[in-house]
């Protein structure tokens, strides 16, 4: 049986899993610094732990447009990560990525997907990285996936997952800017035994 449990988080874990929301945010601004080839701010994260039921209205509304970039994680823990973007930060990203003017209406042809699939991976892998080197655990990621849709239909993906680990989980909403901000969100979703392995390696 586990000894973790969400539902009853005490102050010491929920500032470790603050902890590693704030260096996982950060080493994802600066892959994202590289990717654009400027100088990209990072705001502090926040980190909210929340009912399940509740993450969607958190990011802005069921209804509201996102990209969302999932993988799972393998090696020494397992689970999930998601990181989502509001439709006109996807859009912002994209066009700096691939040197094309801003088309805030345009669709998201096969090239812009592409880049948004890579843009998820080399972000979320940096985050994986970061929570690697201070764990010193093997953290692996699969193939990921891209989803354009409400963020209602982007989170139900994984919502057997959120439901496998307790009824709230850890959502990490954080800013990037160079010139325009821009709005991303990280879902960690590793499944119990993990949140053990994690927050063992860290000496708790």
């Amino acid at each position: 049986m586990a000894k973790f449990d969400l539902d009853s988080v005490d102050g010491v874990y929920y500032d470790v899993l603050k902890e590693i929301g704030n260096i996982g945010a950060g080493n994802a601004a600066t892959a994202l610094a590289q990717m654009l080839g400027t100088k990209v701010d990072m705001k502090v994260p926040k980190v909210e732990l929340l009912d399940f039921g509740k993450v969607g209205a958190a990011m802005g509304g069921e209804e509201q447009i996102m990209a969302g970039v999932y993988l799972a994680v393998e090696g020494d823990i397992t689970g999930s990560i998601m990181f989502l973007l509001e439709e006109n930060s996807a859009r912002v990203l994209v066009s700096r990525l691939m040197g094309m003017p801003f088309a805030p209406d345009a669709p998201f042809g096969e090239m812009e997907k592409s880049a948004l699939n890579e843009i998820g991976n080399i972000i979320t892998g940096s985050y994986l990285s970061s929570l690697s080197s201070l764990t010193n655990l093997t953290i692996l990621a699969t193939v990921p996936d891209l989803s354009i849709d409400m963020a209602a239909a982007i989170l139900s993906v994984p919502a057997i997952e959120f439901g496998a680990v307790g009824d709230k989980i850890l959502l990490i909403q954080t800013a990037f800017s160079d010139d325009v901000e821009l709005n991303g969100y990280f879902i960690l979703v590793p499944d119990l035994k993990s949140y053990d392995t994690l927050l063992t390696s860290l000496g708790l």
